[in-house]
């Protein structure tokens, strides 16, 4: 075998790998998408979840004659932080959600639990 016949078969080689490598990006791609496709229905319920967290935050600061300057304050963080988690744009970390329990006069679970029973009541609602 002479150079130039090694260097097609090196470059041939390449091009292969190359191939290779992008049917495999491809399959991975489509195995993701198929995948999202699938979890409708679990982003529909987290969707709902995630509203009825914020609403539950803002019923609780309301109920508590709190502003979200006031609750920030308290908790150490922004103003638009706080009006993310009540307009459901971002939910608060745990640590966070404690101290608005805390702050609040309720415990997490509480403020849990409501979230995932306003949830279920309106998938209910739903299927009717």
């Amino acid at each position: 075998m002479n150079l130039y016949s090694i260097v097609a078969v090196a470059v041939l080689l390449f091009y292969l790998l190359c191939f290779c490598v992008i049917c495999y990006l491809i399959y991975l791609i489509i195995q993701a998408l198929r995948k999202y496709i699938r979890t409708e229905d679990v982003r529909k319920e987290k969707s709902l979840v995630r509203k009825s967290l914020a609403e539950i935050l803002k019923e609780n600061r309301i109920r508590c004659k709190m502003t979200q300057e006031f609750v920030a304050e308290a908790l150490g963080v922004s103003r638009q932080a706080v009006s993310k988690w009540e307009n459901g744009t971002t939910d608060p970390s745990t640590s966070n959600l404690m101290a608005l329990a805390k702050l609040y006069g309720v415990t997490a679970e509480e403020i849990l639990r409501c979230t995932a029973g306003k949830g279920k009541e309106e998938e209910i609602e739903e299927e009717i």
